[in-house]
């Protein structure tokens, strides 16, 4: 057995270093398969940049809106959604969205 296995010792050594190789591009922190879930997890990061910078626009907005030209629509827009009060002999209506 020791004879052949030196006879052949150049195909198992050869067998077993592409077995490595396939093995570590295909699993591991730089596979294939790593890449794949680190490119799913950039996407989702991206599209979660997005929705944040276009909240922060629109909260400067807001901001604006309170800065030293005070816009009174808007304060009474406030004041309406947050306090549920309405000018006299006005009716309100409330509407519960199920979602």
């Amino acid at each position: 057995m020791l004879k052949r296995l030196k006879n052949n010792y150049f195909l198992l050594v050869t067998t077993f270093i592409v077995l490595y190789v396939f093995f570590n591009l295909m699993s591991g922190q730089r596979g294939l398969i790593s890449h794949f879930e680190k490119k799913q997890i950039l996407n989702k990061l991206k599209k979660e940049e997005i929705l944040l910078i276009n909240q922060i626009q629109d909260l400067d907005f807001r901001n604006s809106l309170l800065s030293d030209n005070l816009d009174l629509d808007y304060v009474e827009t406030l004041i309406r959604e947050r306090f549920i009060l309405g000018k006299k002999n006005e009716k309100i209506y409330i509407i519960k969205d199920e979602n």
